[in-house]
């Protein structure tokens, strides 16, 4: 079993795995709203890594095992769209908790992959500290632009009306619910994985409210689509043209707006990481590795 360790970062404690060799190349993967590392599941790291590289999972702000921030109060997502109310914290501070997490490890560039809100942290990393980062791959996420990547009306009124579960049980009942409405429609249902991650999320810490923060961090955001012309280093942009949550037009206005980015559609693919797709993903991040590590020459 693979050990977690915990690391400053940016004032607070970023929990973290790590597969593979140290010496390969570093991946480093950033897990969307509300969701504690685990989904990128161990199976996944472990064939990433087999492709050597040094993969690297963590926990961001408000989940898992590191630092909440349950002192902030219980978030209001409504009222930082509405610019009503302040974010306990923005995407700018996710994205320097991942830096600090780079250089606390003493990592040497690292290619970032981030899926959903990992793909705006990781788009707002490139921006804020692009020494640290060789090659960016943003997978299912969009520019923070109000015009690209909504979701379906269904999907954000479950968002915005979900009700935190009082048990172990309820909280894997609200998992299922939200992935039955979000997964990938042209795939097979993964739902006993998705049963089995709720429930080691729920054991390792379960935090609605930190949900929410993060999720307020989102909707403050402004748009980035300007400064991603800025983006140099190769970039890779995976959607799925079946994705409920961020929708397709998401990854195409980030493509368009990163030069000379890949764009990668895939059919029938939605808002999660269907196991029949890994060989694909493992390829195209790989592939953007290389031309990273090409480019750092």
């Amino acid at each position: 079993m693979n050990t977690t360790a915990v690391a400053p970062a940016n004032g607070i404690e970023i929990a973290y795995e790590t597969f593979g060799d140290r010496n390969d190349p570093t991946v480093l993967l950033i897990m969307g709203l509300s969701t504690q590392m685990l989904a990128w599941q161990t199976d996944f790291c472990e064939a990433l890594a087999a492709r050597r590289h040094f993969v690297i999972r963590f926990d961001n702000r408000d989940s898992g095992l590191s630092t909440h921030f349950g002192a902030s109060g219980q978030g209001n997502p409504i009222g930082s769209f509405l610019g009503l109310s302040t974010p306990a914290y923005r995407l700018v501070d996710m994205a320097r908790d991942t830096a600090a997490l780079i250089t606390s490890l003493d990592l040497d560039g690292v290619h970032v992959v981030g899926v959903s809100m990992g793909g705006m942290i990781a788009q707002n990393l490139v921006l804020l500290r692009p020494d640290l980062v060789r090659s960016l791959t943003s997978m299912s996420s969009t520019t923070g632009s109000l015009l690209v990547g909504k979701p379906h009306p269904s999907v954000l009124l479950k968002m915005m009306t979900a009700t935190p579960a009082a048990d172990r049980e309820g909280a894997i009942a609200n998992s299922l619910a939200m992935y039955r409405r979000i997964r990938s429609s042209g795939f097979p249902p993964e739902e006993d994985t998705t049963r089995q991650i709720a429930g080691l999320a729920y054991d390792r810490c379960y935090d609605p409210a930190g949900g929410n923060r993060q999720f307020s961090a989102i909707l403050a955001c402004p748009d980035r689509t300007k400064a991603l012309q800025r983006v140099s280093i190769p970039t890779t942009v995976i959607h799925g043209n079946a994705d409920p949550l961020v929708n397709l037009s998401g990854g195409l206005a980030t493509a368009a707006a990163i030069q000379g980015s890949r764009l990668v559609t895939i059919a029938g693919m939605g808002h999660d990481l269907p196991r029949p797709l890994w060989p694909r993903f493992i390829d195209e991040i790989s592939l953007n590795v290389m031309a990273g590590e090409q480019a750092a020459r």
